[in-house]
């Protein structure tokens, strides 16, 4: 790879010190590198247009926490592009390295020491009044939670066409191996090694004292039925994309779950491993 483009989080790097770090590593590697235009939206939340990456480019250096990696993979969808992410944030689990680290890291990218992992990633169909509107794949998880005044949902959750569980609570995450490290784990859902082909349910508060995490495979459908309110109103739940792309869903309505059929491209360096990184960080998290 010859080609970089960098994508900074403007508010984690307000200096531009460790862009320009970066840019100064690479240059001296004889790279060819650029820096993306961040662009603002009316909420205050920054992404990156497709357009502004060179069509040269090779390889995308994102700075910043798992929600910028997100974000980036979001905003580059459709380019294919290798992404490379350093962390400035706190766990960081999509990223491949830390600041620290950076001199080796990059040392090792132009030595040929990497490899370039396809993520899977989630395919997104809301079903609602015999309609079905598609939503953005999921790099991370599909999560599916009460809105408005309704304090507990109920959902039901099948699989293949069979019903697995209802569920009532505050709703049910849906989450790739790549999203397993995110808000499912912090619901109490297992970590999955990221080069797993699988899909991981996991009911947010459920009130129940034997609802678990379900782990199914990438080649299974789940579909996600929000189920009548004793409570009366017009939207029950809200169905959100990574954080990101949502939608408002009433009662039957229903989310369609498998596995997509674009993936994200996500450099990994050679010599470490996935649960390496785990202890590391997670014993660092305490």
């Amino acid at each position: 790879m010859e080609r970089f483009c960098i994508i900074t989080n403007r508010d984690k790097d307000k200096s531009m010190a460790v862009t320009k770090r970066i840019a100064g590593l690479l240059r001296a590697g004889g790279k060819q590198v650029c820096l993306a235009d961040v662009h603002y939206r009316k909420d205050g939340s920054c992404y990156t247009r497709a357009e502004d990456v060179p069509k040269e480019t090779e390889c995308v250096v994102v700075l910043g926490g798992d929600g910028t990696l997100l974000q980036a993979a979001h905003d580059l969808s459709g380019r294919e592009l290798p992404i490379f992410g350093i962390n400035l944030g706190t766990l960081g689990f999509l990223a491949e390295t830390e600041v620290t680290e950076l001199e080796g890291a990059f040392a090792k990218l132009f030595a040929g020491q990497y490899e370039i992992r396809e993520q899977m990633m989630l395919s997104v169909k809301v079903c609602a009044g015999g309609q079905e509107r598609e939503l953005s794949d999921a790099l991370n998880d599909l999560v599916i939670t009460r809105c408005g005044f309704s304090r507990v949902i109920g959902v039901g959750v099948s699989i293949n066409g069979e019903l697995v569980n209802d569920y009532r609570g505050d709703g049910v995450i849906i989450a790739t191996p790549s999203g397993s490290t995110g808000y499912s784990l912090s619901a109490g859902g297992p970590i999955v090694s990221p080069s797993s082909n699988m899909m991981v349910i996991t009911p947010i508060c459920p009130h129940s004292l034997n609802a678990r995490s379900i782990v199914v495979s990438d080649t299974d459908t789940v579909m996600v039925t929000v189920r009548t309110s004793k409570k009366t109103q017009t939207e029950e739940a809200i169905a959100t994309v990574d954080g990101r792309d949502s939608v408002n869903l009433c009662a039957e309505d229903c989310v369609k779950v498998c596995r997509a059929v674009r993936t994200t491209k996500l450099v990994r360096l050679s010599g470490g491993s996935f649960y390496q990184m785990l202890g590391t960080k997670l014993n660092g998290s305490t």
